[in-house]
């Protein structure tokens, strides 16, 4: 048992940048390092002691109102989406949310890492492993400019949508219980966006788009399908989570998916049904093994961006749910590869 509290973690999603962007302290730095409020997820001591070793660090550019955009929509039934966020202020969000994951990594905090040698490099090193990863595309002007632009920053993974439509295309709604197929595919912006993230070796991130877009994008793509953070719709029939067809298709294509953590995306009953548990979790990744075998499956917690049960709690409770995959009987080569083994060989064949 001890053993396998030692695996180290590579997680396909967290939201700790938007935490420490609407935080007051200054001292952003210090926050991530010395320890955040006890309401969060992730900060360096709780990832140490739970083995967190990396993942992909979201830029999530928030709604104007306010309104909780992350936690409250994995618990809600029918959440109403807001609207298109404007270009402009889209891109405050994400700029500041990048010179926040810049100045960890000048402080030595963490490696933004730009390959996945770099990944298994700094994660040899004992050093928080990030990939910079944008979470709705609304900074990225049509004309696709801001694009290289991120690249250059350190962008390796984009999401193309939020749950709310923006220029290149539609995402769904927090509905329970709904199929993914709501609304239009991509755009013509949307469709070129895909083949310039081709180009640059950026990885397409299809947790939040609708199925349209979905099919838009295995249409297009030269890459493998990756859903960063999603689950498994014949259990829990959230608009949120992956169809048999949408599994089968990132089967095709050698593709992954991130078991989220989300509560409401976990639970059969779906959101408002008093949470979940680990036994939840380990039937979607039973589930996952299934369509997608066992190189198709990781871990994407959405920590700090949704409630997740309480026998997690946060990044330091990681060891449990490595021993529940044990007790479960799943071998330690595979919990291996479901833990980072699998994120890093996709990055390899996706970033690079």
């Amino acid at each position: 048992m001890s053993d396998q509290k030692r695996v180290p973690v590579f997680d396909g999603h967290n939201d700790t940048l938007l935490k420490l962007y609407a935080n007051s302290q200054a001292d952003k730095v210090g926050l991530f390092v010395d320890g955040a409020p006890a309401s969060w997820h992730i900060d360096l001591p709780r990832a140490r002691k739970g083995g967190l070793a990396g993942g992909m660090f979201a830029i999530f550019p928030p709604p104007l109102e306010q309104r909780r955009a992350t936690a409250s929509s994995a618990l809600s039934v029918d959440e109403p989406l807001p609207p298109e966020l404007p270009l402009e202020a889209a891109r405050g969000f994400t700029f500041a949310m990048a010179a926040i994951l810049l100045e960890l990594d000048r402080a030595g905090a963490l490696k933004i890492c730009r390959s996945a040698a770099e990944v298994s490099a700094a994660m040899h090193n004992d050093m928080m492993a990030a990939i910079f990863h944008i979470e709705g595309a609304e900074a990225i002007d049509p004309r696709l400019d801001a694009l290289e632009v991120l690249h250059a920053a350190g962008l390796r993974s984009l999401g193309i949508v939020w749950s709310r439509p923006n220029a290149f295309g539609q995402g769904v709604p927090f509905r329970y219980p709904s199929s993914p197929d709501t609304g239009d595919g991509l755009t013509d912006a949307g469709k070129a966006l895909v083949k310039a993230c081709n180009e640059l070796k950026i990885l397409i991130d299809l947790s939040h788009l609708n199925e349209k877009g979905f099919r838009d994008v295995a249409a297009l793509t030269d890459a493998p399908l990756v859903a960063t953070h999603s689950n498994v719709h014949a259990i829990c029939a959230h608009a949120r989570n992956l169809t048999d067809w949408q599994l089968g298709a990132i089967r095709d294509t050698g593709g992954m998916v991130g078991l989220n953590f989300a509560t409401g995306f976990l639970n059969p009953k779906g959101p408002g049904a008093g949470g979940a548990n680990i036994e939840m979790m380990v039937r979607h990744i039973d589930a996952l093994l299934e369509a997608l075998g066992e190189d198709g499956v990781g871990l994407g917690s959405d920590f700090d961006g949704a409630p997740i049960p309480p026998e997690i709690g946060d990044a330091a409770g990681l060891p449990r749910l490595i021993e529940a995959f044990a007790k479960h009987g799943y071998g330690t080569a595979l919990i291996e590869k479901i833990a980072w083994k699998n994120w890093v060989s996709m990055l390899e064949r996706t970033i690079g």
